[in-house]
């Protein structure tokens, strides 16, 4: 006998049609079906059948995400160490107090306790993400008597990963309630959302609250203002102001992600490690992550001819931006996102490309908003049902011109 099945069973009649907690079913539906196979299920040959069902696809990115996951921790661990050990002074907040009871040592970079310093920032973020956006999942689902959307699970992995680690609890719990709210339930739900929910509280969170989002303090979880020798600036910041910024900088520390920025999208290692599984599983789009490739390495390359007299990005080569900023998280958990993006092959490959060439334009022509990548993914998610209908048709012109011969 299963005890949590039989529990399940008992509570059922409660939340049914007609039970006291009838309007709570689709909270009930929710754990019932993540822990096991749905009841109705489809018995006959003449339907064609697949193991992936969409929770079991929501879990496998879940998977493809641990690396970064595991990163987030840990490099923001070590930029607090290493910024502490530069000559700041400790934190002062509840982490600090915390560490300091447990006789942690906050001039040490040992990767164990990196991760467990990193934990205290990337927890807090994660609980919150899944406390509001479960409350509105539920709250919508009970209200239109539907069950509850299972995207959200990717949705509240993904957005804490795209925010600087000392983002306050209070805007984290606004930022993602805007973006399952705006992003996706006003239009119906999962599947019928054409924006990224996650993209959508990220960029709600940057132009509401700049000041929290951008700068140099956002993205080293300590307090270093007293210090002059120390900034807490991204690559891509200090890229932006002086030429010499990449020259001095190592570009394999930037590939595994030892450099400030958003909590999980500074190692384009980690994300790789997730591109692969989501390529061997079919979840993810290769023409999509080749077009984001393709339009980035142009469009670079076209901006290095023009030169860097008056903005030193203009010079910065392609390589470089591969491994800056959110670009490699932005392409393989965030172009590729199976409802937001093309549909068609042909136009998953024109949707990449304009991403990539979006990212390099807002990144280099703008300097003031040095990043590209969630704006250019949000840009495209607009188009590619525009890019989808003109494949389509040129399909449907090009057959009726071989059936006229």
């Amino acid at each position: 006998m299963d005890p949590i099945r039989d529990a399940l069973d008992k509570a059922a009649p409660l939340f049914e049609k007609g039970g006291r907690l009838e309007k709570l079913y689709p909270l009930y539906e929710m754990h019932d079906t993540i822990l096991y196979t749905p009841g109705e299920v489809t018995q006959t040959s003449s339907h064609v059948r697949d193991g992936m069902d969409l929770k079991r696809m929501m879990f496998s990115v879940v998977i493809a995400l641990i690396p970064c996951i595991l990163w987030a921790m840990y490099n923001t661990g070590y930029q607090a160490q290493f910024a502490i050990a530069s000559g700041a002074l400790p934190l002062d907040n509840w982490q600090s107090w915390l560490l300091h009871e447990l006789g942690f040592s906050f001039r040490n970079t040992n990767p164990i306790l990196c991760v467990i310093h990193g934990s205290l920032y990337y927890l807090p973020v994660l609980i919150t993400t899944m406390a509001a956006g479960g409350l509105v999942e539920v709250t919508s689902a009970s209200i239109r008597g539907h069950e509850v959307n299972e995207g959200f699970l990717v949705s509240g992995m993904l957005f804490p990963l795209t925010l600087p680690p000392t983002i306050p609890l209070w805007m984290v719990f606004i930022g993602i309630a805007f973006g399952i709210i705006f992003g996706k339930e006003v239009f119906g739900g999962t599947g019928m959302n054409f924006l990224n929910p996650a993209l959508v509280g990220r960029a709600f969170l940057f132009f509401a609250y700049p000041a929290y989002m951008s700068g140099d303090a956002p993205w080293i979880a300590a307090n270093f203002s007293g210090v002059d020798s120390f900034t807490g600036a991204t690559l891509l910041a200090q890229a932006a102001v002086t030429s010499g910024a990449l020259e001095a900088a190592s570009w394999w520390k930037s590939f595994f992600g030892l450099i400030p920025g958003s909590m999980g999208e500074t190692s384009t290692f980690a994300c790789l490690l997730g591109a692969g599984l989501l390529l061997v599983t079919r979840i993810g789009s290769w023409r999509t992550m080749l077009g984001v490739v393709v339009g980035t390495i142009g469009m670079a390359l076209v901006l290095n001819l023009a030169g860097s007299a008056t903005n030193p990005l203009f010079a910065v080569p392609f390589y470089w931006h591969f491994v800056l900023g959110g670009w490699a998280f932005g392409m393989v958990f965030m172009a590729t996102d199976p409802v937001s993006s093309a549909f068609t092959d042909v136009g998953k490959m024109y949707y990449g490309i304009g991403i990539g060439v979006l990212c390099i334009l807002i990144r280099v022509v703008n300097p003031a908003y040095p990043e590209g990548m969630m704006l250019s993914i949000l840009f495209m998610n607009m188009f590619a049902p525009l890019i989808d209908h003109f494949i389509v048709q040129a399909n449907i012109r090009r057959r009726e011109a071989g059936y006229a011969t």
